[in-house]
């Protein structure tokens, strides 16, 4: 869509629906899927490359969880596109983390049957998974510094520009960028801790 008045009539039509389904209409929801559906799947994609080889949600399959988890939300008060595009890309995060723990869970026993340590083998140590390391590390940041998670939210889940990120924060592109970079390196301290 490379018309910027078509464009425009697109994201007007989608903050309509956010609006829309604000006041209680479900069915807005379903609406606007189409419109976005594009989207989500490039920050589902996004989100996917980094995974673990064989992860067992597809692209499509991230885009539909997110789906579900934002209609089971209730109303939410979004102000547009980009407001709706990055409380999608925390819904990703949250499903992937999910996953993650999920995985994490199993392989340290869940459901499993327990032996006595005299009965098992050598037992091959299994790394933690970054995607759980680095929302332990979110959480940790928005207690300390809630803007300054958010900001990575929207920049690396949510795959915004430090424009986009400052329009949904309200504020410049510049303290944008300036937060991005005190939550990197403060992560980047957080992660190396461990």
């Amino acid at each position: 869509m490379s018309d910027p008045d078509q464009r425009g009539a697109v994201e007007g039509e989608v903050t309509a629906l956010l609006l829309a389904w604000g006041k209680g209409d479900r069915a807005a929801l379903d609406r606007l899927l189409p419109l976005v559906y594009g989207e989500l799947r490039r920050l589902a994609h996004r989100e996917l490359r980094d995974e673990r080889p064989g992860h067992t949600l597809s692209t499509t399959g991230l885009v539909h969880e997110a789906y579900l988890r934002l209609v089971d939300q209730g109303r939410a008060q979004l102000e547009g596109r980009r407001h709706f595009l990055a409380i999608a890309g925390q819904m990703m995060r949250r499903v992937l983390v999910d996953e993650a723990r999920k995985r994490g869970a199993v392989k340290r026993g869940g459901g499993a049957l327990h032996l006595p340590l005299d009965d098992v083998g050598e037992v091959a140590a299994v790394p933690d998974g970054d995607l759980v390391a680095l929302d332990d590390a979110l959480a940790a940041l928005e207690s300390f510094d809630p803007i300054l998670c958010r900001v990575v939210e929207l920049r690396y889940f949510a795959g915004l520009t430090f424009e986009e990120a400052g329009s949904v924060l309200g504020v410049s592109t510049a303290t944008a960028w300036r937060d991005w970079q005190s939550a990197r390196a403060w992560l980047f301290a957080r992660l190396e801790e461990r």
